[in-house]
């Protein structure tokens, strides 16, 4: 994880949740503590750990998550251990 996966990491457990998080950082986190990538289709997209998915949509047009999705995410970090 580099420095900027840290900091996203840091922003996605934060309160009150932030709601300027770029999706692609999002991403990024969870593909560096190897999550894999299953595209789904339309803005579909999930990630896989060790036998735990979640499924998330794109934000489009925007390129910000919005709350419910980084709390979401954050869920998703906590049930495959890991925090900031």
């Amino acid at each position: 994880m580099n420095s900027k996966q840290k900091k996203t990491l840091a922003a996605v457990f934060a309160a009150p949740t932030p709601a300027n998080i770029e999706w692609l950082a999002i991403e990024s986190l969870l593909v560096s503590v190897g999550c894999e990538v299953v595209e789904g289709s339309g803005s579909r997209v999930s990630f896989a750990y060790h036998g735990h998915i979640e499924s998330f949509h794109r934000p489009h047009p925007e390129k910000e998550a919005k709350r419910y999705q980084v709390r979401q995410a954050r869920d998703f970090l906590e049930r495959i251990g890991v925090r900031p």
